[in-house]
């Protein structure tokens, strides 16, 4: 028969998911059975109960492998599905491998709903508001954000390279890790089985049956410190029925393997969802010269003179319903969402501002890791809020703005409405050191 310690490995491996508890009364039946006594077992149960506890409360990587929910053939087909073949590979300047891919092979392309589409690289928005940010005349794209100063060639778009890690550790935690929206949480808990693991800070329209077809902000960039199960991030996110679009800057260990803040879109819709480009129902670039992901460094230092902030906007073509991406001051395109992916033609929620997720304690910081107390220089801001309401005209004062934070013991809000700050408009001041503190 097996040696004792052979069997007690066998277990050790077959019990790695269960809890320190649970494991450690099966391991002590196990000894009894094979007549361990005294200090032997005392030994072996001391060790393998401190082992869970240093790996479950001092470290805060989670093994991927142990708890994916995708076999090696569904990874495989991931992998294909992200990584299509690629007209040539280049790198961002932070050093970053994208590949450019024929416009029409992107991950979105892959959707049912798009076996008869018209779409082309060169397409853009066919209705603008009325009151659309200001467009400047002298723009010179995004090639410098690449090693060749350029991009992709024209007709190609790129998509950041995943791995077979990226897939694991993002699916690691599985669905408790995705964005979310901030209006299934309540300060009294949730339904949700996962809300004390969401907190938010935001800025948000109430419930009253409102119609939105677009927002806006310019979002503050700030490099909050995350630990890798964790994510913080400061989006726009309009609510689209059970759908949703995320657009805005996140610190997330998993889905960048870093620390820095960086760019992302997130989609929600008809029961799928995934970040940037990967997956069908995904966002649709139209720039060759645009990387999704990209870092958003430098950041923001508290109480410097200057702050660095980016511009995004989320807009509904009137024509076709097709929903854009803009970034810039000059709001330039960047992609689209086709109408036909979501269930709802308009958005019925908007809210902007802080998110945050935590497999452990102490939470993630939000911001610059500090309670804001209104000033611009000392807090992280959401700035210029505006929506596009249901006749399609901007509405800059928002003035019907609730703010929500599920928890202020680690993280708050301010809804700044007539702020000193003129040029700033409705200004959003949020952020905290997170749970736990």
């Amino acid at each position: 028969p097996p040696r004792p310690c052979t069997r007690i490995k066998r277990l050790s491996i077959l019990l790695r998911n269960q809890s320190a508890l649970y494991s450690s009364l099966l391991l002590f039946l196990l000894l009894v059975k094979m007549e361990v006594r005294g200090p032997v077992m005392c030994v072996l149960l001391m060790c393998y109960i401190f082992g869970h506890i240093i790996t479950s409360h001092n470290s805060c990587f989670i093994e991927a492998g142990s708890s994916s929910k995708y076999g090696d053939l569904e990874i495989e087909k991931k992998l294909r599905t992200i990584n299509k073949p690629a007209v040539k590979i280049i790198k961002t300047i932070h050093g970053e491998k994208y590949g450019c891919v024929d416009f029409f092979k992107q991950p979105a392309f892959d959707h049912p709903s798009m076996k008869n589409h018209t779409y082309h690289y060169k397409m853009r928005p066919i209705s603008h508001p009325d009151e659309k940010r200001k467009r400047e005349t002298n723009n010179t794209g995004f090639g410098y954000l690449w090693e060749n100063g350029v991009g992709c060639p024209i007709g190609t778009v790129p998509i950041r390279r995943i791995t077979k890690d990226d897939i694991l550790g993002l699916n690691s935690l599985e669905d408790i890790y995705t964005p979310r929206s901030s209006y299934n949480t309540t300060t009294y808990g949730t339904s949700d089985p996962y809300y004390d693991q969401h907190h938010f800070a935001v800025g948000r329209t109430p419930n009253k049956g409102m119609v939105f077809n677009g927002a806006t902000m310019e979002l503050c960039i700030t490099a909050p410190k995350v630990k890798p199960s964790q994510f913080s991030s400061a989006r726009l996110h309009i609510q689209m029925g059970d759908d949703f679009i995320q657009m805005g800057i996140t610190v997330n260990p998993l889905l960048y393997k870093d620390d820095q803040p960086r760019l992302f879109v997130y989609t929600k819709a008809g029961g799928q969802q995934c970040y940037n480009h990967q997956c069908d129902v995904g966002m649709i670039s139209v720039r060759e010269d645009y990387p999704m992901g990209m870092s958003m460094l430098p950041a923001s230092e508290r109480g410097a003179k200057t702050s660095y902030f980016s511009s995004f906007g989320l807009i509904k073509d009137k024509a076709n319903g097709n929903w854009w991406f803009e970034f810039g001051t000059d709001a330039e395109e960047i992609g689209f969402w086709p109408s036909n992916l979501f269930r709802q033609s308009s958005g019925n929620y908007v809210e902007w501002g802080g998110e945050v997720f935590t497999a452990s304690l102490p939470g993630p910081q939000m911001g610059y890791g500090i309670f804001p107390f209104e000033h611009i220089r000392y807090d992280a801001y959401v700035k210029r809020v505006a929506i596009l309401d249901d006749n399609y005209n901007f509405d800059t004062k928002v003035d019907y703005m609730e703010s929500f934070s599920d928890d202020n013991a680690g993280y708050k809000v301010i809804d700044f409405v007539k702020s000193e700050f003129q040029e700033a408009g409705h200004i959003i001041f949020y952020g905290g050191p997170g749970l736990d503190h």
